[in-house]
């Protein structure tokens, strides 16, 4: 192969291409990347996915903390009639 070309004069050619044919060029570099990252993105996405399982987790077992804490009876009428009396004792 006797010269390389660079990127910019790469842009400057598909620029001259009519857009379908931009199109089909856009899709081969797609394919082309595809073919190349799918190693990369795998490890990435299971890491990011093990990651976001975890934060998950520990937001659901805060929560189940929570709730534990708050069991019991809870009258809300109840405390509605005392947040009025609070109020009115105030006016």
């Amino acid at each position: 192969m006797g010269s390389t070309i660079n990127l910019e004069q790469v842009e400057e050619l598909a620029a001259q291409l009519p857009q379908q044919e931009q199109l089909k060029l856009v899709a081969q570099l797609s394919e082309w990347l595809n073919q190349l990252l799918p190693t990369t993105q795998g490890t990435d996405t299971e890491r990011h996915r093990r990651e976001y399982a975890a934060r998950v987790e520990t937001f659901l077992k805060m929560c189940d903390e929570n709730a534990a804490e708050c069991k019991g009876f809870v009258d809300s009428a109840e405390d509605i009639r005392q947040i009025r009396k609070e109020r009115m004792s105030r006016l």
